[in-house]
C-alpha cells in the first residue's frame, strides 16, 4: 500500500460547535457526532475489491456475500445464509437476499457476483488477491439468485474470502478494468458511498441512505491520509482529528485527557525481520536460528511497544487458537546463539565482530521511513544483533526498495490475520511464491517440510487433519526459520469519546479505514 507524506499544517480549531470547517473547506473534527474526521496511516491505490481493496470485508463501500461479527463469526451479508460446501469439499452455494441495490439504483443479481470472482481470477487483471482463490475452478449463476462455485480441490478457507466486496458488472461493460475510472469512484452496496478522493489528501464518505442494513447515524466520514506517525500525533493534538491510530508511546498522553479514550485492539498483526535466504551469511539456517535466538522479544513488547504486544514465533497468532501451537517458540538463549554462529564458521575476530573466510559478517535492515513503531523495532533488532557479533546496519528507506533489495538486506514487514492461517503462512512462506513479484515469500524462503504441510492444510476437509499440518508447520518453520517475527501487536487508537456503539474485534494487519476501531462506524451513535 502507498502511503504519502502530508504537509503539517496548524488548524484552529473554534470552539466545538457542528460543522466546522478547515481553511481549505473540509470538515474538521469537533462536529456534532454527526461526522468524523479520522486520520489513517496508509492510503490505498484504489478502491476496487477485485483488485484487492479490503478482502476480509468491514469495508465502508462494498458488501461481501459474509460478514464478520465482533467475535469474528461469518454472517450473512449479500447472501442470506453463510454458504456451506458440498460433502467433497468441491462445491460451494450462495444465496443473494431479496432485494438489494447498488448506490445507483441497480439491483444486484448473481451475475453481479459471478463477475466479481472471475475478474479475480482473470490473469489479464492485476488482482492482488488472486491467489486466495487458487482452488476456484469457475463461478457460475443457475440463476439470479444463485451463484455456485466449483472447486478444483477442497479448500474450507473458501468461506472466510467470500468477504470480497461485490462489484456491478455493468460498470466494467467495455472498460480495462485495471485502469478503469470505477477504480477511484467506485459504486457498491455499503452503508456508505464515495463522495470525493483527493489522492494523497482525503477520502470523503457520504451516508448511503438506503442502505439494506439500516442507514448510518455517522453521516460523514473524512479519512485524512497522513503516513508519518510524528505528524498524526501532531495534528491530533492539534484537534484536527476525531480518532487516530498512533504507537502506543505516542497514544500515551491521551490516556487521561478528558474527552478522549485510548483503545488498545488486540490483533493477528505481527511486525517481522525477513531474513534473506540467498545471502552467504543468512544462507545457513543455524545462522538464521541464532538470530532468532539473539532477540529479546520480550524486551522490545516491555519497552517498544510499551506491553502492546505478544511474543511472535511464526506467523500464526495465538488468536488463530484453533491452530496456534504454543511449543513452537524461540527462548532468548544468547550462549546458544554463539555457539551456532561458532558451528557455522562465523567466529568473532579481536574486534568482537564476526567474519569467516575474510568475509564480515554483515546484515543491512531496511524500514519503511514514515514508520516510527519499525523504525524502532529495527534499531531493537540490530541492537540484539550486533551483541552477537553481526554488523547490523539500520536504514529508512520504501517499500518499494526493501523489495528489490531483498536478496541482500533484511526488512522488518508487517502482516497476519486472525481468520485462517492458510491466508497469512501460505503465499509468505511456501517455495511456489519465491521471486514472484509483489509481498509473496519475500525472503525467497524454501523449505520442502514447510510446503508439505502447508500444502496438506490448505488442501484437507478434517479438522483434525488441518490441525496436524499446522503444527507440522510451526515445528518445520522453527527447525529452519526465514523469518524472525518478533511480536503480535495491539493496536492503539486515541478517539474522541463522543460515540456510542464501537466493538472490540481482533484486528488484522489492515487497520487504516476498513478494519480498526472503527470497523463497523455504521452502526455507531452520537453519544447524547
Amino acid at each position: 500500500m502507498r502511503v504519502r507524506r502530508w504537509l503539517i499544517s496548524v488548524v484552529v480549531v473554534a470552539g466545538l460547535a457542528a460543522a466546522c470547517t478547515s481553511p481549505d473547506g473540509a470538515p474538521t473534527a469537533a462536529g456534532d457526532g454527526r461526522s468524523i474526521v479520522i486520520a489513517a496511516a496508509g492510503e490505498p491505490e484504489n478502491l476496487n475489491p477485485v483488485l484487492g481493496y479490503a478482502p476480509d470485508g468491514a469495508s465502508k463501500v462494498f458488501d461481501g456475500l459474509v460478514a464478520r461479527d465482533a467475535e469474528l463469526r461469518l454472517v450473512p451479508a449479500l447472501a442470506e445464509e453463510v454458504p456451506t460446501a458440498s460433502p467433497d469439499g468441491l462445491t460451494w452455494t450462495a444465496k443473494l437476499r431479496t432485494g438489494t441495490t447498488f448506490t445507483d439504483g441497480t439491483p444486484l443479481t448473481a451475475q453481479d457476483v459471478v463477475f466479481t470472482y472471475r475478474t479475480v481470477l482473470d490473469p489479464k487483471v492485476n488482482s492482488t488477491v488472486a491467489s486466495r482463490f487458487d482452488a476456484v475452478a469457475d463461478v457460475s449463476a443457475p440463476d439470479d439468485r444463485t451463484v455456485v462455485f466449483r472447486l478444483k480441490y477442497p479448500y474450507v478457507p473458501l468461506v472466510q474470502h467470500l468477504t470480497l466486496g461485490v462489484v456491478p458488472r455493468k460498470a466494467f461493460e467495455g472498460v480495462d478494468v485495471n485502469s478503469a475510472p470505477f477504480n477511484t469512484a467506485p459504486i457498491g452496496t455499503g452503508p456508505y458511498t464515495v463522495a470525493e478522493w483527493r489522492k494523497g489528501d482525503r477520502l470523503v464518505l457520504k451516508a448511503n441512505e438506503g442502505y439494506w442494513g439500516g442507514a448510518p447515524a455517522v453521516k460523514t466520514v473524512t479519512v485524512v491520509f497522513v503516513a508519518d506517525d510524528n505528524a498524526r500525533a501532531t495534528r491530533m493534538a492539534a484537534g484536527e482529528f476525531d480518532g487516530t491510530v498512533l504507537p502506543p508511546k505516542l497514544a500515551k498522553p491521551y490516556a487521561d485527557k478528558a474527552g478522549y479514550r485510548v483503545v488498545r485492539n488486540p490483533s493477528a498483526d505481527y511486525r517481522a525481520l525477513g531474513i534473506p535466504s540467498e545471502l552467504p551469511l543468512t544462507a545457513d539456517p543455524n545462522v538464521r536460528i541464532a538470530i532468532n535466538l539473539g532477540i529479546d522479544r520480550q524486551a522490545m513488547i516491555d519497552t517498544v511497544l510499551a506491553g502492546a504486544g505478544k511474543p511472535a514465533a511464526t506467523p500464526i497468532s495465538p488468536y488463530l487458537d484453533q491452530w496456534y501451537d504454543s511449543r513452537a517458540t524461540f527462548a532468548h538463549d544468547t550462549a546458544r546463539a554463539e555457539k551456532l554462529l561458532d558451528e557455522a564458521g562465523w567466529r568473532r575476530g579481536a574486534d568482537g565482530k564476526r567474519s569467516r573466510d575474510g568475509q564480515a559478517a554483515r546484515l543491512p535492515i531496511l524500514y519503511p521511513a514514515p514508520d516510527v513503531l519499525r523504525k524502532e523495532l529495527a534499531l531493537a533488532v540490530a541492537s540484539d544483533i550486533a551483541k552477537l557479533g553481526i554488523d547490523a546496519p539500520v536504514e529508512a528507506t520504501t517499500y518499494e526498495l526493501m523489495l528489490q533489495r531483498r536478496k541482500e538486506a533484511a526488512s522488518m514487514w508487517g502482516g497476519g490475520e486472525p481468520y485462517d492461517p492458510d491466508t497469512t503462512a501460505y503465499t509468505l512462506l511456501h517455495s511456489r511464491y519465491a521471486g514472484e513479484p509483489g509481498y509473496v515469500n519475500m525472503t525467497l524462503y524454501r523449505n520442502p517440510a514447510v510446503d508439505a504441510a502447508l500444502d496438506t492444510a490448505r488442501r484437507s476437509l478434517d479438522p483434525n487433519a488441518r490441525k496436524q499440518a499446522y503444527t507440522e508447520f510451526q515445528q518445520a518453520f522453527v527447525a529452519d526459520p526465514g523469518w524472525a517475527f518478533l511480536a503480535f501487536l495491539d493496536h492503539t487508537y486515541v478517539l474522541r469519546d463522543k460515540w456510542d456503539g464501537q466493538a472490540t474485534q481482533v484486528e488484522p494487519h489492515d487497520h487504516g479505514l476498513v478494519h480498526a476501531v472503527w470497523w463497523n462506524l455504521e452502526r455507531w451513535t452520537p453519544k447524547s
